[in-house]
């Protein structure tokens, strides 16, 4: 018996643009109008066209986050706010409260330790959640509570019309709250629950990263499940009229009833966030991009990066990078053959803009994809070209994120799924460089013919330096000011504490290097780095790691790295803890090489995860700078010390791997892959052995 289903089509009837990147929360303000939040740190608040009530228009920008913005709640109109209220959290981990009548901000909460993900409205209270897995509750502008409501981050928080408050995290599950007591756990989610919503008169709707939308009863029996999209499902939203709408990764929203799929709406990227009006139209957030700033020939010129990038060289001829000089965007292509950038020059404005493929790093990609990798940590971009083999893309990026390679077979279903190739099977030349198999395809052919061809290797020799590039500065900064409260309680080390003035000027550095899209033009004093290098010289060993980091991240930065280079020409032996990776220190890591490696040689038996990786990703990197530098003996030295942790035992795998891309890259390269000979060993520990290494590389 066919079931009938009154329903019609939704169809798009308006886009509020304006915002510069990702939108990723809606809030509905009752009939008055729509508040937005969004990657661009941003809060838009739209009402209704007076001429056309069918469409919206921008009110109000409220700016005062210093990172993304993610939940929003509405307070109505009241004595204390005439025309409203809009409450917002973000991922620096503040609460901001926002008044409607002139946009000005009147309170900022401030207590989570990480970013805040949901925020409800508890008669006069806020109640907010975070990824520090607390819920708090804020009255007037104060903290009154707070508790652990899970053992993992929360992600998302409702209040029901009965006054229960309503829980979901990366947990899996979700929790019912009378006050500070869990009246009920709901277990059945495989993974992270994201979105919650209330379903009038029967339930709870969760959303989950296990790619279901479920309805539960408030006594925690599963209702109703809803399984139809491809990917993680943020968020989920009921209307009066029994309807439920979905938003998810798959970039579509799914409209509902009695848990069937009654339609999908395409969207051009990742749907964040999902909300019906009263009348029943929906809102959806979406990660397609908005309005930009300047452009030039289509690209953001503030995301452009500066002549520096001119310094890294290309990997094929032909291709082509998009630099910003002064006000312009300057095309050049790399010439192969002369292994130089040749200028093509200025990119200007076209009718078909709106065209231009999306840019990163200043090259043109078919695609750059958003990867939210975990909670709480920034997202990552994931360029891919049509042409490109994913596999490929997928090793290579994970290698650059420093992301575990157990990732592999799930980005590579990502970048089919978002780049349309869902049904696409790869070249069947493509050999596996482990089994020496074809490569398997979601929706590809089971059959694969077996193809005689020459072995080639995917992951060496290795082109271009690995880098640390992230970094928590709130977190970094945080840790300083511990150390500084430390040693001024200290009365012997007191004289090591810092000064107003020094702490200052260390949050205007960590400033610096949080504002990326200005990395062109932001300058540093000799000043900054100075302190640095006090700081590194005289703190105690146990508070210097903070300091690094500053350091790690300073060298990434053009003219940071210009100025600390100068610093480093006199006093090199301070900086002999840290590994560099900017073009300006090569001279110098080969000069200093057996130091560094003598410095640094315990670190790989070191039963610190973190501290293996970053000993092995030194040695990586030391292998392409000696193969470049053509330097036999130094290359002696990185293949004993890459093979020291190929053999070695409780090592990670993803530290083994870049030891062993090492030794791959130093066989292949033309200088010395006929000086070596290395066997390959099987047994429990799969063990390298190098025969006659040390005769002849003079070791």
């Amino acid at each position: 018996m066919d079931m009938e289903i009154d329903f019609k089509n939704y169809q798009l009837s308006h886009e509020l643009r304006g915002h510069e990147d990702d939108v990723r929360g809606i809030c509905v303000c009752g009939n008055a109008g729509i508040a937005t939040s969004s990657r661009d740190k941003t809060v838009r608040y739209w009402v209704p066209d007076p001429t056309d009530k069918r469409k919206y228009e921008s009110s109000k920008i409220l700016l005062g986050h210093s990172s993304f913005v993610g939940p929003l709640a509405w307070i109505p109109p009241n004595p204390d706010f005439v025309e409203g209220a809009i409450v917002s959290g973000g991922m620096d981990t503040m609460v901001f409260v926002w008044n409607l009548s002139n946009g000005e901000k009147v309170l900022s909460l401030k207590g989570h330790h990480l970013q805040v993900t949901g925020l409800v409205l508890d008669d006069e209270d806020i109640v907010s959640c975070s990824v520090d897995c607390t819920l708090r509750r804020w009255r007037k502008g104060q903290l009154v509570e707070n508790w652990e409501a899970h053992k993992s981050a929360i992600q998302a928080i409702i209040k029901l019309t009965s006054g229960e408050l309503v829980t979901g995290s990366t947990d899996t599950t979700l929790k019912l709250w009378k006050g500070r007591t869990c009246l009920h756990t709901f277990a059945g989610h495989s993974d992270t629950v994201r979105g919650l919503a209330e379903m009038h008169g029967l339930g709870i709707l969760s959303a989950s990263h296990d790619g279901s939308i479920r309805l539960w009863s408030l006594t925690g029996e599963v209702l109703m499940e809803m399984v139809g999209h491809a990917s993680i499902v943020y968020s989920v939203d009921s209307h009066v009229s029994g309807l439920i709408v979905s938003g998810s990764e798959d970039c579509s929203a799914k409209i509902w009833k009695d848990g069937a799929c009654v339609q999908s709406i395409e969207h051009p990227g990742c749907v964040w966030d999902v909300k019906f009006l009263e009348n029943g139209d929906i809102v959806t957030a979406c990660s397609d991009g908005a309005l930009s700033r300047k452009r030039v020939g289509g690209l953001k010129l503030e995301d452009l990066p500066g002549l520096e990038a001119l310094q890294i060289p290309g990997t094929t001829d032909g291709q082509t990078k998009v630099i910003r000089e002064g006000d312009n965007g300057v095309a050049y292509a790399w010439d192969l053959r002369e292994q130089k950038w040749d200028k093509i020059g200025e990119v200007v404005d076209g009718p078909e803009d709106g065209m231009k493929l999306p840019v990163l790093d200043g090259f043109e990609y078919d695609y750059v994809f958003d990867v939210d990798i975990g909670d709480g940590e920034p997202i990552r971009k994931l360029p891919y070209n049509r042409s490109d083999n994913p596999y490929d893309t997928a090793d290579k990026w994970l290698l650059k994120e420093n992301l575990p390679l157990t990732y592999r077979q799930q980005i590579v279903e990502f970048i089919l799924q978002n780049s349309g190739q869902g049904g696409v099977a790869l070249d069947s030349s493509f050999r596996d460089p482990y089994t020496g198999a074809n490569a398997y395809i979601p929706g590809g052919s089971s059959s694969m013919s077996v193809v005689s061809a020459k072995p080639t290797f995917k992951h060496i020799p290795k082109k271009g330096m690995l880098v640390f590039d992230v970094a928590q500065f709130d977190g970094i900064l945080k840790k300083i000011t511990e150390f500084h409260n430390s040693l001024l309680s200290d009365p012997v080390k007191k004289d090591l504490s810092l000064s107003e003035l020094e702490i200052s000027r260390l949050g205007a550095v960590i400033k610096i290097l949080k504002d990326t899209s200005h990395y062109h033009t932001s300058r540093f004093a000799d000043a900054d780095i100075a302190l640095l290098l006090k700081l590194l010289k005289s703190w105690p060993l146990a508070m210097i790691f903070p300091v690094i980091d500053i350091l790690r991240m300073l060298v990434l930065h053009p003219d940071g790295a210009t100025v600390l280079l100068k610093h480093v020409e006199d006093e090199n032996d301070i900086l002999m803890e840290m590994i560099k990776r900017n073009s300006l220190y090569h001279t110098w890591l080969q000069k200093h090489q057996s130091e560094i490696l003598d410095a640094f040689s315990s670190c790989y038996s070191s039963p610190n995860k973190n501290l293996q990786l970053s000993y092995a990703t030194m040695i990586l990197n030391y292998a392409v700078l000696l193969i470049e530098k053509k330097d036999l003996q130094g290359q002696s030295q990185v293949l004993t010390a890459a093979l020291e942790i190929a053999e070695g035992e409780n090592i990670e795998v993803d530290s083994k791997f870049r030891a062993l891309v090492a030794v791959g890259s130093l066989m292949l390269d033309a200088a010395s892959k006929t000086e070596v000979n290395v066997g390959l060993c099987g047994g429990k520990n799969q063990k390298l052995q190098a025969h006659e290494r040390d005769q002849r590389l003079g070791n």
